[in-house]
């Protein structure tokens, strides 16, 4: 009887010791795993473009090359390699870094993707080109290297100031706007598809071009001024400081400009390329504030005047 019950004893004690160990094991199991995810020799992550770099430091991911540009790109990826241009990232560089995945953005997906073919790597496309898909992109990526955190915090910050946004315009008149996209020699068109036309909807601002199915669109003055938006925006891209230079002397030597009704009031906004890419990108949350502020400058300027004159 009583060694019956001896072994019984030994049983449970030693099932209870299993249990311990195979609790034990789990644990570490999950530590080594989010140490193993949170490895950047692991992960070996590489950006091709600015956008895609910011947006890998909001979700705190470390990198092992970053794309070459003269804007700055953030601490976190001082001394990085550059693997070259967006639109033609260097193959032997990104084969010799030997990543897992290299981050790109679709809208050049048709310039980039033979250096990528003929570097041999595995290529992954954001999709950028609204507020929306930039949001699906950050959750996904969130999901895909540990960071859904980051990654909800990041999407749920930006929601609640379109939601605050959309309060503060929605008894407000909604201005028109004509988008142009600015590059050295030449400008295109913003349509609604685009993604500055996205923000300006947000913003409840009123494309002039609708209907199209491309993010820019060619046109010609004559065209342009049937519309007589309220706002013309000019947006640089590539090289700002040439771009503006070019914007203004079109709209110094073009006499057609000075009958835009947005020429004679002084709504012509040059918006900083930081802010207004063609491409979604992190700040997007400011570059909402200095939209509202640029649509809604005479109704803020109206409401300060009246302001004044209660005060006196």
């Amino acid at each position: 009887m009583f060694k019956h019950k001896l072994i019984h004893q030994i049983f449970v004690v030693l099932g209870i010791v299993f249990i311990l160990i195979s609790c034990s094991s789990d644990d570490t199991t999950s530590d080594e795993q989010v140490k193993e995810n949170n490895d950047p020799e692991k992960n070996r992550l590489v950006t091709t473009t600015v956008a895609n770099t910011e947006i890998a430091d909001a979700l705190e991911l470390d990198l092992i090359g970053v794309p070459d540009s003269y804007k700055s790109l953030p601490e976190r990826y001082k001394g990085l390699p550059s693997v070259g241009d967006p639109h033609g990232p260097d193959p032997e560089i990104l084969r010799s870094l030997d990543p897992k995945e290299v981050l790109s953005v679709s809208t050049i997906e048709y310039d980039a993707k033979e250096y990528f073919e003929q570097a041999g790597v595995n290529v992954r496309y954001l999709n950028l080109d609204n507020i929306d898909n930039m949001h699906d992109e950050i959750l996904q990526l969130g999901e895909d290297y540990d960071r859904e955190e980051q990654a909800e915090e990041l999407v749920q910050t930006f929601e609640d100031k379109v939601e605050q946004i959309t309060e503060e315009v929605a008894d407000k008149e909604r201005p028109t706007v004509l988008i142009l996209m600015g590059v050295p020699g030449s400008y295109l068109i913003g349509t609604e598809n685009s993604y500055i036309g996205n923000l300006v909807d947000i913003a409840g601002g009123h494309n002039v071009i609708e209907g199209a199915d491309r993010d820019f669109i060619s046109s010609n003055t004559e065209h342009l001024q049937q519309t007589n938006p309220d706002v013309i925006l000019r947006a640089a891209h590539g090289m700002p400081e040439e771009v503006v230079e070019m914007f203004d002397e079109e709209f110094k030597e073009n006499d057609i400009w000075k009958h835009f009704d947005a020429v004679k009031n002084n709504r012509v906004y040059d918006l900083e390329e930081s802010l207004f890419g063609t491409t979604g990108n992190i700040r997007a949350e400011e570059s909402l504030e200095v939209l509202v502020d640029m649509l809604y400058e005479d109704e803020l300027k109206r409401k300060s005047d009246i302001d004044v004159e209660k005060v006196n």
